[in-house]
């Protein structure tokens, strides 16, 4: 039996049920759509467990205070702990709007119906995931197999063909540990001689290029896992992601500090020779260096050692 879907209204009671209200708009263009006062319990919500929330719009209107407040109730609800939320304002309280309220987005009331639909629609899809045979969506992160094409926000990322397929293969295993034999295995393929050194260059490489829009961790001694996009990367993934993408890799290596992951062993090999290498350049520009002063002291020495000599036979004559 499919689940029911339909879109939560939280608001003043009196109120959600007025004729310009989100309710009634959403009514009239067909949504599903179930009203909760304020100070009501979240659980009303659900008639019955097979009920599932495609939106949150909470109707502030001048009292966006309060929205906040409703919307931290709202969180407590494991059924609604993921899914996108707008606050509905008066155009005068849009300034009191504060970015760490937990919104994706915002409504000006009196409402456009297309423009309130619209907007329902986007905020479902930046939360959504889903999984088919030619297209994998997990948090802002969106694979078109098909075209062979990656997207992050709505951003292009290039990607060779490896990283691709590594890509796809830990997001259809997400929330599962893949080790990197196994990895070796299902992308590289049997027949692929090479060490686990090789899945880990990968995986910095689309660290480097997905940034915080990818939450793969490493587990020391057992691989990796494709965790839940963290909140702020993957809903609007339009915004914070699409900013980690153009911070690069420098936001990828703060995104796995900020979340306690453990760095393992072949990656910080793979540090200490890139470093060793750089060391060598440097010894080698410090034995150039030494070379060409070797060099000038000893063409300083010769033209010293002539003028010397041309005063010496000037002397006997």
């Amino acid at each position: 039996m499919a689940r029911r879907s339909f879109i939560a209204i939280v608001g003043h009671g009196p109120d959600l049920e007025r004729d310009e209200g989100a309710a009634s708009v959403l009514r009239s263009l067909g949504a599903d759509v179930r009203t909760l006062d304020l100070w009501d319990d979240p659980p009303r919500l659900f008639l019955d467990d097979e009920s599932k929330a495609r939106a949150i719009v909470v109707e502030a209107l001048d009292r966006p205070d309060l929205a906040a407040a409703a919307l931290r109730a709202l969180r407590r609800e494991p059924r609604l702990e993921e899914v996108g939320a707008l606050v509905a304002v008066s155009v005068a309280q849009i300034a009191r709007i504060e970015p760490s309220s937990g919104f994706d987005d915002f409504l000006l009331v009196p409402y456009v119906p297309a423009e309130l639909y619209a907007r329902v629609r986007l905020v479902e899809w930046r939360r959504s995931e889903f999984a088919t045979e030619e297209r994998v969506k997990v948090g802002a992160i969106v694979i078109d197999r098909a075209a062979h094409d990656v997207s992050v926000g709505g951003m292009h990322v290039p990607l060779t063909a490896k990283e691709f397929a590594l890509l796809s293969y830990v997001c259809e295993r997400r929330g599962k540990v893949v080790s990197r034999t196994e990895l070796l295995r299902r992308v590289w393929g049997s027949q692929y001689e090479g060490g686990a050194r090789t899945v880990d260059i990968h995986v910095r490489r689309l660290r480097a290029k997905l940034g915080a829009a990818l939450p793969l961790v490493t587990l020391r001694g057992a691989g990796y896992r494709l965790e839940s996009p963290v909140p702020g990367s993957g809903g609007p993934e339009g915004a914070d992601a699409g900013r980690a993408l153009q911070r690069g890799g420098a936001g990828a290596e703060s995104h796995g500090e900020e979340r306690g992951e453990e760095r393992d062993e072949d990656e910080d090999e793979e540090g200490d020779d890139e470093g060793d290498e750089e060391s060598d350049e440097d010894e080698e520009g410090d034995d150039e260096g030494e070379a060409s002063a070797r060099g000038e002291r000893r063409s300083g020495t010769s033209a010293s050692t002539s003028t010397t000599t041309g005063r010496e036979r000037r002397i006997t004559r």
